[in-house]
Formats: C-alpha cells, structure tokens, sequence
C-alpha cells in the first residue's frame, strides 16, 4: 500500500477524523501531488524538498487561493510527512521551514448595545421555567461575558449572591471569579425557586437544567441564543460567543480598562484581548465619517 494511503487509513480508523475532513486532506494531497507531476518530479512525494513545497504554495497564492485556505492545505501536508518520519521513511520535516502567507484575522461580531437591552428589557419571556431560565441565560452571558462552556458547567455553589460573584472553570481548567451585576441577581433568586419548585428537589446535577432535569448541552444553549437573537439583530452569526464578543466590545466602548476586561473574560494573554480595540476604532471611524464636517472628503 502506498504511503499515501496508509496515512488516509489512518487518519479514518486511527485518529478517527470524520470522512468529510479525511477527504479534505486527500484533496490537497493529491493537489501536490499533481503539482510536483507536473514540475516532473520523478520521486516518491514525499521525497519533495522546501523548494518544491514553497513553489506550490506561491502556485496557491497565484490562482488567488485564500490564505486560509492555504495554511489548510499547508497543514495537511504537515501531517503527512510527520506520519511518514513516524514511519522511518524521513528523517526531518520539510514544512518546518515553510513561511506562509499571513492571514488576516477577522474582527469579533457582536451585537449592538441597545439590541441587547431591548431583548434583555423588552421581549415578553414566559413565565414558566423555560421562559425564566431562557431569560436568565441570555443575562448570565451578556452579564458575564463567560464561554459556553463555562455557562453549561455552572453548579450551585458557584453562584454566590452574597458576594455578588460567579465561579467558573475557564480553559486549561482555570478558576476565575466575575461579579455579577445587582439586576442579575433577583432573576437568579426566582429562577432557583421555580427550579427547584418545578423538579422537586434541590440537590441538581447543575445550574441550569433541561425540562428532564438533566444538566444542559452546549447545543442547547447555541439554538436559544440563535432564535433570540435573530429577534433584534441582523448579524449572520448568532452564537453564545458572539455575546461575549458584545460583553466586551461594549465593555471597552464605556471605558473599561483593557486588563480588567482581560481578566474577566480569562484570557491567557492581552494580545487575545486586543482584538476589541480594533473593533471599537471601526466604530469610532464611522462616527467621525457620520458626524466630521470634512469626513466626506475622505477616501
């Protein structure tokens, strides 16, 4: 069996990556493939040096192939000459050295402040558990700007009223602490009443539950957020993090220190943060056109 091959075969039955991806590498290999064919490359591809790497990246590059779309298929092309040192047939990668086309790196959507309030303030939730707890999420995420999965990981003792403080376990498994703002708190205080009332106990699996008591999936929350946003704003993705996004964006908006908001989202590292600051220049930029008496004259 070819190298080739075997490394398909083990991307299916080994790392058992779905068909769909599997197919996607053995397109961009085999497109390599025929690049070097058509270099008249005689050997074994993956006998290619950098510089028959580095020729099809910039052929990439010439068709007008996204840059996204190259690192993709760069990655690929990673992977199979890791399996084949893995396998005894080369020493060194050669993809080691490549350098590829930088990618740019798409702004955070998010959600105008005042859509938020009026879907926050204004839209008529039930007052069944759905309805209160489907209120409560929407205000936990835009209150907190936590992760999806830092929501669904929510237990009881997390919350504490008292302290006016929320506990979650972050990426890497790391703790943090976010305040929770005074508004916040009465919807939790009706919202583990009605719970508990509507269950029948008070000892749960976790904070927020199903209508079968069982703990909440991460799809669950995606398909709330989706339908509830579609209410107020036109943005094409509607997803839990793009209200992190909106936490942020409206965060740094009002004057917020870049570290605090740094610290309550739990990035790593500022540069993660950073992001927002081009986010509020755009919106800066287009006041200034709006409302600069010489703006219109700018390209």
């Amino acid at each position: 069996m070819a190298i080739l091959d075997q490394f398909l075969r083990q991307l299916e039955f080994e790392k058992r990556l779905s068909l769909k991806t599997v197919q996607s590498y053995r397109t961009d290999l085999h497109q390599f493939e025929s690049h070097l064919q058509a270099l008249g490359f005689q050997n074994d591809m993956h006998q290619a040096s950098l510089d028959e790497i580095r020729s099809w990246i910039v052929e990439l590059m010439d068709k007008g192939i996204q840059p996204r779309s190259i690192h993709r298929k760069a990655s690929a092309l990673r992977h199979y000459f890791r399996f084949v040192i893995k396998e005894g047939r080369l020493t060194h990668n050669p993809t080691d050295a490549l350098v590829l086309p930088k990618m740019k790196k798409p702004l955070p959507v998010f959600v105008d402040q005042d859509a938020m309030e009026s879907l926050l303030d204004e839209y008529p939730f039930s007052e069944d558990f759905a309805g209160k707890q489907d209120r409560l999420i929407l205000e936990m995420l835009y209150d907190t700007g936590m992760r999806l999965s830092e929501l669904v990981g929510l237990a009881d003792n997390d919350i504490d009223l008292d302290r006016q403080r929320v506990k979650v376990i972050g990426k890497g498994s790391k703790e943090r602490l976010i305040p929770l703002a005074n508004s916040i708190q009465p919807l939790i205080q009706e919202f583990i009443s009605l719970r508990n009332s509507t269950f029948g106990k008070e000892d749960h699996e976790a904070f927020f539950l199903t209508k079968k008591g069982e703990k909440l999936y991460p799809k669950f929350v995606y398909r709330l957020v989706n339908k509830y946003l579609s209410y107020v704003t036109s943005v094409r993705k509607r997803s839990p993090h793009v209200i992190r996004h909106s936490f942020a964006t409206h965060l740094l908006s009002k004057g917020a220190d870049l570290n605090a908001i740094k610290e309550l989202l739990g990035h790593a590292n500022l540069s993660a943060t950073q992001v927002y600051t081009h986010t509020n220049l755009s919106e800066l930029k287009q006041i200034h056109r709006m409302a600069h008496p010489r703006a219109s004259d700018e390209s």
